[in-house]
């Protein structure tokens, strides 16, 4: 078990975050009341780092709010710590973030674990927002974020700083309270986790024109068609909180998702416009009944065909759907 990591003092940086530490005061220092009021730089400091510890703190937690959360408490630190001895506020900022993400997740096992039905990450919008799409967008796929579940605190610590941040793991290792060799292998661990051997996922445009295929076929209600663009492993995953109208346990074979998809069709499409939008780097599809969101859901792609879907219905985790309608 991931040990949790005390937040209350922060010790003293080696490097390469030494660079916290700012010099040593000359003897011929100005007076330091003569100098600007240094809340304005913290402000700007955190300003500037805002939509770097927001990307952290959402691919590690994979909900908006637990995000917001983190980086407001993130924020509070920031201004109580002693920023006279810190020369490189981002470097701070991210280690506290991260360490905070950690902490986090360790109390919020227990509760995914009780959660009725699949637990599926929070949709969010992606595109203008330069929080999120300015990183990697591979590690923002709900797919990717799903899978992410199965690692560690510390391993998708190392996994999200590394893959889509591009720290190196000497920083790494500094940031989680590990050894360089351990913060490699936490993310080497990870991307193991996450590869599928013998199987190349398609791109944007590829993953959009299935996400339509699918569409047009559940319309129809054919469980033929439909079968006929699903591989044979797929696995539809629909995450309803206890609340939405969602399957409780996850779907799985070509030939038992399309029969549930097709059980629904002859109700469902009539009542719903269908919206495409692009959510957590991916094409999506947000089903909105009498304009307010019903449900949001985007598919994974191979060659084989589509091999995953993933339904949010959960009303918590539908807030963020509005952006993208608009």
């Amino acid at each position: 078990m991931t040990r949790k990591i005390d937040l209350d003092v922060l010790s003293d940086p080696r490097e390469p975050l030494g660079l916290w530490r700012g010099p040593e005061p000359a003897e011929d220092a100005p007076d330091p009341r003569d100098a600007p009021d240094p809340r304005d730089d913290a402000v700007e400091a955190f300003t500037r780092a805002r939509p770097r510890l927001f990307g952290i703190a959402y691919r590690m937690l994979g909900s908006v709010a637990d995000a917001e959360d983190v980086v407001q408490e993130a924020w509070v630190r920031w201004q109580q710590h002693d920023r006279a001895g810190v020369r490189e506020p981002v470097a701070f900022l991210t280690t506290v973030t991260t360490r905070l993400a950690i902490n986090e997740l360790q109390s919020a096992r227990s509760r995914r674990e009780a959660y009725v039905g699949p637990w599926l990450p929070e949709p969010i919008a992606t595109g203008p927002d330069p929080a999120l799409s300015a990183e990697d967008d591979e590690t923002l796929r709900l797919a990717v974020l799903f899978l992410l579940e199965r690692s560690t605190p510390a391993e998708r610590a190392a996994y999200v700083l590394h893959e889509a941040f591009g720290y190196p793991f000497a920083e790494i290792a500094t940031i989680i309270g590990t050894t360089e060799a351990n913060a490699r292998q936490l993310a080497s661990r990870t991307r193991r986790r996450l590869a599928q051997p013998g199987r190349t996922t398609v791109g944007i445009a590829e993953q959009r024109r299935f996400l339509t295929a699918f569409i047009d076929a559940a319309r129809s209600g054919d469980v033929q068609r439909l079968e006929s663009i699903l591989a044979e492993d797929i696995v539809l995953y629909a995450d309803g909180g206890g609340v939405g109208n969602a399957a409780r346990i996850p779907v799985a074979g070509a030939a038992k998702v399309a029969k549930f998809v097709a059980a629904f069709s002859a109700w469902l499409w009539d009542l719903v416009e269908v919206r495409m939008v692009e959510a957590n780097g991916s094409a999506a599809a947000v089903l909105v009944h009498e304009g307010t969101p019903y449900a949001m859901f985007t598919i994974t792609a191979s060659e084989d065909g589509i091999d995953g879907q993933y339904w949010m219905m959960n009303p918590a985790k539908l807030g963020g759907v509005f952006f993208l309608m608009g």
